[in-house]
């Protein structure tokens, strides 16, 4: 079993430094609820269907991720408060090449 070490800093601006594993095929999302980092219900409503812009979020280091997808292309195109370096955060599955990745959550919409 391989962790990596993640940054997330939460909507009240709180940083946490968590263990993020890489070998149970989690997303962003899922290891954001895990940690109960945002209160439930606000984060991942569609289930990480790409559908909902719940878990967005902005990525502050220079890691180097796969594309967007059309349907996280289409979800973030409608959301509220969206920056050049906003992701959603079903989208992006961890893997040991994301050690030392640092996103911050983006408001509730």
């Amino acid at each position: 079993m391989t962790d990596i070490k993640i940054k997330i800093t939460d909507r009240e601006g709180v940083l946490h430094e968590v263990d993020a594993p890489t070998d149970m095929n989690m997303n962003l999302m899922e290891l954001v609820r895990s940690y109960e980092l945002a209160p439930e219900g606000t984060i991942g409503v569609c289930g990480g269907m790409a559908m909902c812009a719940s878990c967005q979020c902005y990525v502050k280091s220079d890691h180097d991720l796969p594309e967007k997808s059309d349907d996280e292309e289409a979800m973030l195109a409608e959301a509220f408060y969206v920056e050049d370096n906003s992701r959603l955060g079903c989208q992006i599955h961890l893997t040991e090449e994301l050690h030392g990745l640092e996103v911050e959550l983006a408001p509730e919409s």
